[in-house]
Formats: structure tokens, C-alpha cells, sequence
């Protein structure tokens, strides 16, 4: 059984590890490539937890309601690419919002916790197919880069600025105007 609190715990701690939430991005790389977000529901999976890393293999868990099961196809095509797919019927404690006096725990403000039914789809992908997709996402990368640089354009980040361009050349006016024989200038 899951609680909401571990949830948000898990979220925090890739949020405040860098090499956590690349292996993160890496991961749901690989599922964006291979479409499985086409497949019913897939979109609407929330991070339960994960990712644990071992040697081979990185696993992460998503949770749905139990109304909206994704739909197994997507579950299937990962099979194909050599990853471990389970789903499991299970419940999360989720605090109840409180509109009543009775919907309090006894002696608290805090809402009564409640069992919500879900699906939980963990994930286990190898590492070797993350690292194929991240090859490609590169090459991708380099090819724009390259295809880029012969049409002429200059990728924002290293277009020069005007005030860049204003700034180099207050600083050239500041030298030259300044006598070396001026008895203002030596103080």
C-alpha cells in the first residue's frame, strides 16, 4: 500500500539529486521514442517511485486510478525491447478533503485517510537501451546542430546581444580617452 507522503518524498529526492533526475529524463526518453504514450492512458501516469538503479537495470513505478488502466499494449511493446513490465492492483492513502466537522480525525484539523483502488505499473528498462536512445537523441542533436550552421543560423544562445555589443565598446572608449600625461588621470 502506498501513501501520498511517500510519493511526494520520492519526487523531492530527484528533485535534489542531478544524477537521479537525468536517469529520470533518460527513462521516460525511451518511452516517448518508442510511443508508448500513444497507447490509452499511458499520459496520465504519476511517478510513484524510482528510479532504483542497479547494475543492469533502472526501475520505476507509475500509479493510475483503477478506472483508467493503461492500456496493456504499451506494457507490451516494452516487453519487445527487453524491459520487465508488471501491473499490480493496489490502494493509496489519501488524506480526505475536509467540507464537514466529520470528515477530521478525532482531536486533530487533519482530514480522515482514506484507501483510493489504483494500478501500479513498475517498470524495470536495462540500462543499454537507455543508453542506445540517448546515443540517437545526441546524434539528433548534432545533425539539427550541423544542418543548422550550413543554412546560416545561429542557435540563440551564442547570437550576440546589442547590449553585449555596447558594452565591448564603452569599454575601448574608456582607454582611449584617457591622456597619460593628465595629471586628473593619475589620482
Amino acid at each position: 500500500m502506498q501513501d501520498v507522503l511517500d510519493i511526494i518524498k520520492n519526487v523531492e529526492s530527484i528533485y535534489n539529486s542531478n544524477t537521479s533526475f537525468n536517469i529520470l529524463k533518460d527513462f521516460e526518453r525511451v518511452i516517448d521514442e518508442l510511443d508508448i504514450y500513444v497507447y490509452d492512458n499511458w499520459i496520465d501516469g504519476e511517478l510513484a517511485y524510482g528510479p532504483k538503479i542497479t547494475r543492469h537495470w533502472v526501475e520505476c513505478a507509475f500509479i493510475w486510478d483503477r478506472e483508467n488502466m493503461p492500456d496493456p499494449m504499451g506494457g507490451k511493446r516494452l516487453v519487445d525491447y527487453d524491459c520487465k513490465v508488471q501491473y499490480k492492483k493496489d490502494y493509496v492513502i489519501v488524506p480526505r478533503k475536509i467540507e464537514e466537522p466529520g470528515d477530521m480525525r478525532p482531536g486533530t484539523k487533519k482530514g480522515k485517510l482514506d484507501r483510493h483502488a489504483v494500478w501500479i505499473v513498475s517498470i524495470q528498462m536495462p540500462k543499454s537501451l537507455m543508453a542506445d536512445m540517448y546515443a540517437g537523441y545526441q546524434d539528433e542533436v548534432e545533425a539539427e546542430l550541423e544542418a543548422n550552421e550550413v543554412e546560416g543560423i545561429v542557435p540563440p544562445d551564442q547570437e550576440s546581444q546589442p547590449a553585449d555589443d555596447l558594452a565591448d565598446a564603452d569599454v575601448g572608449t574608456e582607454d582611449a580617452g584617457a591622456d597619460v600625461g593628465d595629471e586628473e588621470s593619475v589620482i
